[in-house]
């Protein structure tokens, strides 16, 4: 579809998928505060946990640690500027933030993806050929996936972005989200809009293709658990995968939500509280999976947190290896 008419340029977009300040908004800024500051707190604390607990500087811990600190830039992408939008009557972005605001959250949540695919790898590795583990996943091998991970995914999604920013846009300017997000805004571009199509084909392939990895490897990773002869090392072994298949199924079950539908279309409200899930709830729930499942990290926690009182006291620090 061409868009005609082209009177004016757009500077600036409105979302429109925000409350009013008379209905209520501040009662949801409250508790979307609240949430973003345990997001932060809970994930540093897991990120500090590691690091300063020897125990858990191996390759599953020092992914889990890069993930929980991907998850704070992840939410401050968005969450800021929707608390900002909840008490503001000027919600607005301009197009420069739109692209930004765009760039860095899917940049994040795509090297969040690639490290969940990274880390399934790994407990495959891990379980299925114990003996050669400590061989094939070495420290300077884990340094490099967790390296490329976040390069790869920031890489990957710059000549889409700089394609977006060259399109035209003029008008209308609201946005039907909570924050910038491709198919809103290309629904807005005065030019061919077809390409939404392509653009929902590549990142359906992308998730699917990760989905698969990790489906395929938990698949050999539960055969192998079952052909355990003790419940007790069968126990062990699903403890160990427990929380990456928790964070799993929430992160890509909300991505799933949000991008695999293709031409299908959801009701406003609906829409907001499938973004939401993927954008607030999941980093929210995240350390907490992650500590309530683990034994080692609830003691590594714990040591932190003893710790802070004593705060003034010189503490050599570990280096930060796998």
């Amino acid at each position: 579809m061409v868009r005609t008419n082209q009177t004016s340029t757009v500077t600036e977009f409105l979302f429109s998928g925000f409350p009013q300040f008379e209905d209520g908004s501040l009662l949801l800024f409250i508790p979307l505060f609240i949430i973003y500051t345990f997001i932060v707190i809970g994930n540093l604390t897991v990120f500090f946990a590691v690091r300063m607990d020897t125990r858990l500087h191996n390759p599953m811990y020092n992914f889990i640690s890069i993930f929980s600190f991907l998850e704070i830039w992840y939410t401050t992408a968005t969450i800021p500027k929707m608390l900002s939008n909840l008490i503001s009557e000027k919600r607005t972005i301009s197009i420069t933030g739109c692209l930004l605001q765009m760039y860095f959250f899917h940049s994040l949540g795509n090297s969040e993806g690639i490290l969940l695919t990274t880390m399934a790898i790994d407990r495959y590795v891990a379980i299925c050929n114990p003996l050669r583990y400590p061989t094939i996943m070495t420290p300077r091998l884990c340094a490099q996936l967790s390296a490329g991970s976040c390069i790869f995914g920031f890489l990957v999604l710059l000549p889409e972005i700089a394609w977006i920013s060259t399109l035209p846009f003029c008008g209308p300017n609201q946005i039907h989200q909570i924050f910038c997000d491709f198919e809103p805004v290309l629904h807005l571009a005065c030019t061919d809009t077809s390409v939404i199509l392509i653009e929902d084909v590549i990142h359906a392939v992308a998730i699917i293709f990760s989905v698969l990895i990790i489906a395929l490897s938990y698949i050999r990773i539960v055969t192998v658990i079952l052909k355990i002869p003790s419940a007790d090392g069968r126990r062990k072994a699903f403890s160990t995968c427990a929380s990456h298949l928790g964070v799993f199924l929430m992160f890509y079950g909300s991505v799933s939500l949000m991008y695999l539908r293709f031409a299908a279309t959801f009701p406003p409200v609906l829409d907001t509280v499938i973004a939401l899930m993927f954008a607030v709830l999941a980093p929210f729930f995240n350390p907490i999976i992650y500590s309530l499942r683990n034994k080692d990290m609830k003691i590594a926690i714990k040591k932190l947190l003893l710790m802070l009182p004593s705060a003034g006291t010189p503490v050599t620090p570990t280096s930060p290896s796998c």
